[in-house]
């Protein structure tokens, strides 16, 4: 999601970033298999790939090809330089050890979530599905903590974010009407909070809040899910609620007083 309503851009970066999304969508491929998946020649794909392995971010596996570590190194460079990650990971780490659940910080770039950081409590649950979110940028209307960040967008970047990645439903409890989706928006800005009930992962709660800056700009959130059988409604709508506020309103504390040491 850009900014720029006529950006300018230069189709041999565009092919070779189609490329390594390609290359990570399939989890490697011969070039004739991304030839074909972009409908672009093969010779034109080999090039790419000789120009991505000599800047070593590709490697060659017999006769296909794979995204290189280098990505890696990349990702913990920016990571390692963002304010809300040095400034949360700590808070999460304490927030998963007081409720023994998984915890969640997540930042928000191009209208989607980004996984900064995740903390697993003793009695944790959904492993799988909560590793995999780290490998990609995902929509913000089924979890609690993207409804947290949606909520403080203005209308018209809210309309744009839907516009762009729909409302696609995860469970049978994801919001998938506008109508619904502002309505609860509105609510979760007057009680400081977010609730996910089901609505990213079946039987699955989860309560979020919205990191903010002293403007009221929101940078990311963070989230707690606990399976339904640990979280009942008084749990889920008063206690824990109280808890997550409490975390994200240390991380935002700590935002301001790093800007102060500077």
């Amino acid at each position: 999601m850009t900014d720029d309503k006529s950006p300018r851009t230069m189709k041999t970066v565009e092919t070779s970033w189609d490329i390594i999304d390609t290359l990570e969508e399939l989890d490697g491929a011969r070039v004739s298999e991304i030839a074909e998946r972009l409908d672009i020649p093969q010779s034109s794909v080999s090039t790419h790939l000789s120009t991505l392995k000599q800047r070593k971010y590709v490697i060659k596996d017999g006769q296909e090809y794979k995204l290189s570590l280098y990505f890696s190194s990349i990702g913990e460079y920016v990571k390692n330089r963002c304010t809300l990650y040095e400034a949360g990971k700590n808070e999460i780490e304490r927030l998963a050890q007081e409720t023994e659940e998984y915890t969640h910080l997540v930042a928000e770039e191009y209208g989607q979530a980004i996984y900064l950081h995740e903390a697993k409590g003793e009695n944790a649950v959904g492993e799988d599905h909560f590793s995999k979110r780290f490998e990609m940028a995902t929509e913000l209307h089924s979890s609690a903590y993207g409804k947290a960040i949606l909520a403080h967008f203005s209308e018209e970047r809210i309309e744009q974010v839907i516009d762009e990645y729909g409302l696609p439903a995860r469970t049978e409890n994801t919001i998938t009407t506008r109508n619904e989706l502002f309505s609860e928006l509105d609510q979760i800005r007057e009680q400081g909070f977010s609730l996910n009930d089901g609505e990213e992962i079946r039987g699955v709660r989860a309560v979020g809040a919205p990191i903010q800056q002293a403007d009221g700009s929101v940078l990311g959130a963070i989230s707690v899910s606990k399976p339904v059988s640990r979280m009942g409604d008084e749990m889920f709508r008063e206690k824990m609620p109280e808890i997550v506020k409490s975390t994200a309103n240390v991380i935002e504390i700590n935002i301001e007083t790093s800007k102060s040491k500077l």
